[in-house]
């Protein structure tokens, strides 16, 4: 069916179908993330793929989480967050926070202190961002949440990266 042309052309294309979408997106590489938040709404977290830097000045990142997810619903009223960035010896922690070991609080598998907005900070990760959201988004099935850096810690262990369905590990000179 052909439709009427529109002012422009690429308003009228239809998305790629879901199932080939995922299979291209899982041909990219990421780095394995565990979102944590703590405050009024308690304390919860989750593995998080979809994060990145949005600028440095202010000092600013973005995850995506599931809208489903109960670390959402927590971080959305909590206000704040900490986006820690998995080393490559952190593979149980990544399963765990996705909930994909029966039995387990994904809180017990890893070491935690804060910093600044009380949200739990990994010990050991590569990297923790301590973050105060300032915008939240939903598109989708995913609540975008838009923060501002309050606190960073760099570690030493080089990160864990998840592409093709499986976890790698990279090292630099």
């Amino acid at each position: 069916m052909r439709h009427p042309r529109s002012t422009s052309p690429v308003e009228d294309l239809p998305p790629v179908g879901r199932q080939v979408f995922v299979d291209a997106m899982s041909r990219a590489a990421n780095g394995v993330t565990v979102v944590t938040t703590d405050g009024l709404a308690g304390r919860d977290g989750v593995t998080v793929s979809s994060a990145c830097s949005v600028t440095a000045e202010p000092p600013s990142l973005l995850a995506c989480i599931h809208h489903l997810s109960p670390a959402a619903a927590a971080i959305e009223h909590n206000g704040v967050f900490c986006l820690n960035v998995l080393s490559e010896d952190q593979v149980r922690l990544s399963e765990a926070f996705a909930g994909r070991i029966e039995n387990l609080d994904p809180f017990s598998a890893g070491a935690w202190s804060t910093l600044l907005t009380g949200s739990p900070v990994l010990e050991g990760a590569s990297a923790s961002f301590d973050c105060k959201v300032d915008h939240m988004l939903t598109e989708g099935t995913h609540r975008i949440f838009i923060a501002r850096v309050v606190a960073a810690l760099q570690g030493v262990a080089s990160p864990l990266v998840y592409g093709r369905r499986s976890y790698a590990r990279i090292r630099w000179d």
